[in-house]
């Protein structure tokens, strides 16, 4: 079982990465209250997206351990500071759990400014320096989603393969790619793990 550290803010130019609060509710709320954003995210991301739902999140939902380590995004010099989506990490168990799986998305308003490949680059250095057993972050994404992998690809992230018709997304299977990276240093093959402290 993964034990979930204290999440710091972590910060860029073009962002800032934060615990979320109750206060983030409404924007949380407004942002992802986007047909075009739930458009690529998975079956399980409401749509609509509810006050309720997002206070629910905001309100902890986002700290149970299924979710892994999740932060709101926040842009900077745009306007209010308030948050405009979220990104996680999420380490994997079991015969995966040298892996962990990375989720993200921003409102619409907000979308190819340099944002989420800014964000994916700070929890991509955190998840180095805080999971020692996480030699790989990957992440499924749409194929149809071009500008997903374009954040993935700025944020140096490689195109691993495509799996056909693998995700189920409103009743129909559609086909997905996968991104990865490895840990920097780290021998492919084989690579011993640090002690499990």
């Amino acid at each position: 079982m993964t034990v979930l550290h204290p999440l710091p803010a972590l910060r860029g130019q073009r962002c800032t990465l934060r615990a979320l609060v109750p206060a983030d509710a409404p924007a949380l709320q407004r942002h992802a209250d986007d047909p075009a954003v739930a458009h690529n995210l998975f079956d399980g991301f409401p749509q609509p997206y509810t006050l309720a739902e997002a206070e629910w999140w905001c309100n902890g939902g986002h700290r149970e351990p299924q979710f892994g380590f999740v932060w709101g995004i926040e842009a900077v010099g745009e306007g209010a500071q308030e948050v405009i989506g979220c990104i996680s990490v999420d380490p994997q168990q079991g015969l995966w759990g040298s892996s962990a799986v990375i989720g993200y998305w921003i409102g619409q308003a907000h979308w190819r400014r340099g944002i989420t490949s800014e964000a994916l680059k700070l929890v991509t250095a955190w998840a180095w320096g805080a999971l020692p057993q996480t030699m790989r972050l990957w992440m499924p994404i749409y194929a149809r989603n071009a500008g997903s992998q374009a954040v993935a690809r700025a944020a140096g992230y490689r195109l691993e393969g495509t799996m056909l018709l693998a995700i189920r997304k409103g009743g129909f299977a559609i086909d997905a790619v996968q991104y990865g990276l490895t840990r920097p240093g780290a021998q492919p093959g084989e690579h011993r793990l640090p002690p499990l402290t």
